[in-house]
């Protein structure tokens, strides 16, 4: 399969973008509040990126159910083991904290739900785990449709879901859902690793990959000015709440993705594009870092000082990008070496 460079590429300002959001306090400074629905590309984009090297795969090896496992049963592993550390740690600050441990724990445990645990990805202070849950489910869901050769069905399918998940989250002033959180495999997930399946196989995809790459790339950024709109009209005016995917969003994603499968070879050969390929790593890791250090600050009793200092979170976002990377470089070569 031919290496596209410009996925990586994308994938880190992705990730950085997340690392931002994670960091920088919404109400902190009167710039956070564009980067803040600018950056929300990101994790649809590794959704889509997942659901198009899946497709590849699956076109390659003739929808194989072998890989499927081999794929699903990785994405487990990666999983439970980052919920089993998230755990421990957890359960080591409740001991560290000393104050009414039998009860805290207690109260933790009880959100270890079957429904939490296997389908939400929550429960743990690694709240960033959902990703995968969610696209494990996804990735299920979309292999029983390509058996059937019916994704287009499946697109249509998801995209009517993300719609109304994003009516029961970012536009509940217009439609509740019952639901208590859309941001799943169902909702969310789903739609945006069908997108990405949708550029590796339908064949009215590769009809428009023939406009320029540069014009997506424009069409990307006037998107994104839009989906700032959105998100002003809804936190500013209509008194909505921040933090939500909207429907521009899904036009930011498919934009970028038609530029980095019409320029494939951008990013070659840089350090960024490196760092993006590792961009999964950098999200399950760099929330540790973040509960450690600001639980030290809220110990030393500095932690809101700094939280206003423009500089020390950039520095901040920086460190805790560079800290996450290379731990899970780390962690790799010792996985290698294990292995060997």
């Amino acid at each position: 399969m031919e290496r596209i460079y410009s996925i990586d590429f994308i994938k880190f300002f992705a990730i950085l973008a997340v690392v931002v959001l994670h960091i920088f306090p919404l109400d902190g400074f009167t710039g956070y509040f564009i980067i803040d629905n600018i950056a929300r590309f990101a994790v649809p984009f590794f959704f889509a990126a997942s659901g198009y090297f899946f497709a590849q795969k699956m076109i390659q090896k003739n929808a194989s159910f072998i890989y499927l496992k081999s794929y699903v049963i990785k994405l487990m592993k990666i999983y439970f083991v980052w919920l089993i550390f998230y755990t421990i740690y957890d359960v080591l600050f409740v001991f560290l904290k000393g104050n009414e441990v039998q009860e805290s724990l207690i109260k933790y445990f009880d959100k270890f739900t079957l429904l939490n645990l296997l389908y939400y990805g929550k429960g743990t202070s690694g709240y960033q785990l959902w990703f995968l849950t969610a696209l494990i489910w996804s990735t299920v869901i979309i292999y029983v449709f390509f058996r059937m050769k019916k994704i287009n069905l499946l697109f249509a399918i998801s995209i009517v879901l993300n719609l109304l998940g994003l009516l029961g989250q970012a536009y509940t002033m217009f439609f509740d859902l019952p639901v208590s959180t859309t941001r799943d495999a169902l909702f969310f997930g789903l739609f945006y690793t069908t997108l990405g399946v949708s550029f590796a196989v339908n064949k009215h995809f590769n009809k428009l990959r023939k406009i320029s790459g540069i014009t997506y790339l424009g069409l990307a950024i006037i998107c994104s000015l839009i989906q700032v709109m959105e998100g002003y009209l809804l936190d500013k005016v209509l008194d909505g709440s921040h933090g939500e995917y909207f429907f521009s969003t899904i036009l930011v994603t498919a934009f970028l993705f038609f530029f980095a499968l019409n320029n494939k070879k951008i990013g070659k050969g840089l350090w960024i594009t490196k760092v993006g390929g590792n961009a999964l790593g950098i999200y399950i890791i760099h929330v540790f870092f973040l509960d450690l250090i600001n639980n030290a600050l809220k110990y030393l009793d500095v932690k809101q000082l700094l939280t206003e200092n423009f500089i020390w979170n950039v520095f901040y976002t920086i460190f805790i990008f560079i800290i996450s990377y290379y731990t899970y470089h780390f962690l790799q070569q010792m996985k290698s070496e294990i292995k060997e």
